[in-house]
């Protein structure tokens, strides 16, 4: 009965290659995300052997080695080959301090394509998985698609942080950050066990035979546990039956002696809350809340009459808030936003229900109220002759749903765009959606760009950015956001428009080719192909928003965006104006800013004024 503290996992990581999706595994997987070598100011970070609770003028005691001393010549690199197809975790415990700006832009950067990729995958082999029962007729084995998609990233070299094993922050992994599937945390290495709620070094692979613990996972599955956020008593593992109850006393092995000795040597831990979510197609999602303190331990009879161990976990100070506060935060907005925040609603609604759901308008640092001062615009207005024979060709006569072989999905180079949860399954140059002219029914799953904005967006005032959008949803990596507005003029018009002053125009074609990383598996299949069909013209088009604008034109630039746009037709067929529809690169928190990359060059960063 002493079992570690465990969460539903009711599949083997282990998945056959015969069980990957159509598209065939590498034979030589490249085992790095990495387009080239980090910024040479990598090379010199600093990697220390954490010291306990000692100041830097102290001396460790040499007798406590709970954590293997690193060479100074030992460098974390997160694009080092390796050549086992799958790695053991490494037993080297380091700590990664004192990076440089560029350097945090490059792990974020690595982070992010990891992520993108984990999401991507998994909404690719569910969706390959649906195909395949519809056209066999046979069981299909049955492995769950986050175990499916981490197994791939595994066994093509993928996985982040297992040449070392990271005390503190991961670099790249940012306070607030959400996550679908646990498996995501393994493939991070944020938290390397795939049900036990603590991960630790075991006794066997430290330096002085004692485990050490680095990161919990707290998701009220023990009922001993208490949370006020940040303090926390936790539960240790073992002891219970497989209805989560208490049957038996705890020993102090394994996990639980891994924790006390990270409190008797001052070792933090990683904190990864996890809590049930309406809206994500996973169920469940876990929130990185950051690095906490093992103050104290103890054991006590627990709530059920059995023996339990006890950890009192204290967050450290200066870190940002906590992800599990903003999601709390961002729902009692949604119930009631004066109430959640008293001051700085400027206006709970700037669409004037022109969208499905709410746009607010906050800003608590002064009295710009500039959002107010434009007519809102749902929808991009395009010039007449756009229209002109825009049903030509006409639009798919399905009648009971779209399938891959309908007049649409064709045009998309024969498969439909979304999943069935409405989830972009990968970018395009351009997609075709199920129009006007089209037989389906407006439930289609293929009308998704379409139907507007789903999440509650706010446009927010900001110190740093001028004016930002943030959602007061969770947003699941994938889904669509809102259409980028705006008045098209033809390139005549705008340079008309640019010669009498104006600089108000938004150019299209410089938002660039973000798309093609959302569904980019080249570091998995071999015999991946970018999309490039359908073929779309040179956007030479600008769109005016002097007057009329919509939510997204008050995003940010970043060059690390978690938004990206992709290029959609539905209700006209001149490919050369396409609707600016934007999507989620990856997993978006509520309350967190989002952000498009514009493009580079000192011209287009001028124009970001006429937003911000």
């Amino acid at each position: 009965m002493n079992h570690p503290k465990l969460e539903p996992l009711d599949e083997p990581l282990d998945v056959p290659p015969e069980h990957y999706p159509s598209l065939n595994p590498n034979p030589n997987p490249n085992p790095s995300l990495n387009e080239s070598a980090p910024p040479a100011e990598t090379n010199g970070m600093e990697i220390m052997k954490y010291t306990g609770p000692n100041t830097d003028d102290e001396i460790l005691n040499p007798d406590a080695l709970a954590i293997v001393p690193v060479p100074e010549e030992t460098q974390i690199s997160a694009a080092e080959p390796s050549s086992r197809k799958k790695p053991k975790r490494s037993a080297e415990l380091v700590r990664v301090t004192n990076l440089e700006m560029e350097e945090e832009m490059y792990f974020r950067e690595l982070v992010r394509k990891t992520r993108m990729l984990f999401s991507s995958l998994w909404i690719y082999v569910m969706n390959e998985g649906e195909d395949r029962r519809r056209l066999v007729n046979m069981r299909m084995v049955r492995t769950r698609g986050d175990l499916r998609a981490a197994a791939i990233m595994r066994d093509s070299g993928l996985w982040l942080n297992r040449d070392k094993r990271i005390v503190g922050p991961i670099p790249g992994v940012n306070v607030g950050d959400v996550f679908m599937f646990r498996m995501e945390l393994c493939v991070l290495g944020i938290h390397g066990q795939t049900q036990a709620g603590i991960d630790y070094l075991s006794s066997s692979q430290s330096s002085n035979g004692e485990p050490v613990a680095t990161s919990v996972i707290v998701s009220g599955g023990y009922e001993d546990d208490e949370d006020q956020g940040d303090v926390i008593v936790y539960t240790g593992h073992g002891g219970q039956d497989g209805n989560s109850r208490q049957v038996v006393h705890q020993k102090l092995e394994g996990g639980n002696l891994g924790m006390e000795r990270s409190m008797h040597y001052g070792i933090e831990v990683r904190v990864v809350r996890g809590f049930k979510y309406k809206g994500c197609t996973s169920g469940k999602i876990y929130v990185y809340d950051g690095i906490y303190k093992i103050e104290d331990s103890w054991f006590e009879i627990g709530k059920s009459g059995f023996g339990v161990f006890k950890f009192k976990l204290v967050r450290m100070e200066g870190q940002p808030e906590m992800g599990s506060v903003m999601f709390k935060l961002a729902e009692r907005i949604r119930d009631n936003p004066i109430e959640a925040r008293p001051v700085g609603y400027v206006s709970l609604d700037i669409s004037n229900k022109k969208e499905n759901v709410s746009v607010f308008l906050f800003n608590d640092i002064d009295d710009n109220h500039d959002p107010l001062s434009y007519d809102y615009l749902v929808k991009t207005v395009f010039p007449p002759f756009v229209y002109h024979n825009a049903g030509f060709g006409g639009g798919c006569k399905c009648v009971d749903g779209c399938e891959s072989g309908c007049l649409c999905a064709k045009k998309n180079g024969g498969e439909l765009a979304y999943d069935k949860n409405g989830l972009l399954l990968r970018g395009k140059p351009l997609i075709f959606e199920c129009g006007p002219f089209c037989s389906c029914s407006s439930m289609c799953g293929n009308r998704v760009s379409q139907k507007g904005v789903k999440n509650n967006l706010e446009v927010f005032r900001s110190v740093e950015t001028g004016w930002g959008v943030r959602s007061l949803n969770l947003i699941q990596a994938g889904s669509f956001i809102c259409e980028y507005t705006g008045v098209v003029l033809s390139r005549d018009q705008a340079r008309l428009f640019t010669m009498n002053g104006e600089d108000s125009l938004v150019y299209p074609y410089r938002f660039g080719e973000k798309w093609a990383e959302w569904g980019d598996f080249s570091k998995v299949f071999e015999d991946y192909k970018r999309p490039s069909y359908p073929i779309v013209p040179p956007l030479e088009f600008a769109m005016d928003v002097s007057r009329m604008r919509n939510v997204a034109c008050y995003m940010s630039h970043s060059s690390c965006p978690n938004v990206f746009v992709q290029l959609v037709m539905f209700d006209h067929s001149n490919v050369a104006f396409p609707h600016l529809m934007l999507f989620a690169m990856e997993d978006i928190p509520p309350l967190r800013e989002l952000s498009l990359d514009y493009g580079a060059g000192g011209e287009w960063a001028e124009k970001l004024s006429i937003c911000n």
